[in-house]
């Protein structure tokens, strides 16, 4: 692991660092914000996910989390949203390859040498963490935004036990119906492939969250209909799923979006994470 920068920020480190997991074969960049008290023993930390053509650095300076997350004293991850280099597969779309890696791993070629976002996010990334910072493995939650909203909610689901909470910002909600989901299935899992298991309504439906979800959507969202949060809306009605759906008015999807909320999301997720 190789130290890019640390700042002192709210009485605590916003470091960057870089590091080459084994799974996406990559040189990756990732953002750790570590609170005042990870002096003292380990700390809660909750996962930011961020979205299309984002890296690790567009939460960390836009998103207003750190001064929230030292307040809870709550750790702060910012991983990458795609491996990157000459040497991996890209596309022009900025939807498609670099920059959309959609948090999972890849079977198909170009694609599947590098793009293995879920093994990054779940196992290599986490490895190194909790090896090398102050972080308490026991107390997790995760978040994100759009294709990390989507990111934050599939793997939430698909890991049952390893998140304590799980909210999103304006997620990818059903991507298996939208072209926002189904293009990137067709290039990562092949045509015809059975992407359910990466779809956050269909996942909702059929298991669930074995703990709290808020979900935040702005009402002026210019691409409500790409995300289609309604089918999330009613899977998690049906299933009587703990947790909340707010529609925003007047919000759309930028980061002012995001900013204005975080506030809220950290008191919620600090609220699972030191229970």
């Amino acid at each position: 692991m190789k130290t890019i920068s640390e700042n002192r920020c709210f009485g605590g480190v916003q470091g960057v660092y870089s590091h080459r997991p084994a799974c996406c074969d990559s040189e990756m960049t990732f953002g750790l914000f570590l609170p005042e008290e990870a002096r003292d023993g380990p700390v809660p930390v909750l996962w930011y996910l961020s979205g299309l053509t984002c890296t690790h650095e567009n939460a960390m300076i836009k998103a207003g989390a750190q001064g929230w997350a030292a307040e809870h004293g709550v750790a702060l991850v910012f991983p990458d949203t795609s491996p990157r280099g000459e040497h991996v597969a890209d596309d022009e779309a900025f939807d498609l390859g670099q920059g959309a890696g959609f948090y999972l791993d890849a079977t198909q070629e170009p694609w599947s040498d590098h793009y293995r976002m879920e093994s990054y996010i779940v196992g290599e990334l986490p490895g190194l963490l909790f090896e090398e910072f102050a972080l308490d493995v026991e107390r997790q939650a995760i978040t994100g935004h759009s294709m990390g909203g989507h990111g934050a909610l599939t793997l939430a689901m698909r890991h049952p036990g390893r998140y304590r909470s799980v909210s999103a910002f304006s997620p990818i909600a059903n991507p298996t119906a939208s072209d926002w989901g189904r293009k990137q299935f067709a290039a990562y899992l092949g045509e015809g492939a059975d992407a359910s298991g990466h779809d956050a309504s269909l996942l909702m439906a059929d298991r669930g969250f074995d703990g709290p979800v808020l979900i935040d959507q702005g009402s002026d969202d210019q691409f409500l209909d790409l995300l289609r949060p309604e089918t999330l809306a009613h899977a998690m009605m049906a299933r009587r799923q703990q947790g909340q759906f707010r529609m925003q008015p007047g919000y759309d999807h930028s980061y002012f979006f995001i900013a204005s909320f975080m506030e809220d999301h950290l008191a919620f997720h600090a609220e699972a994470l030191w229970s």
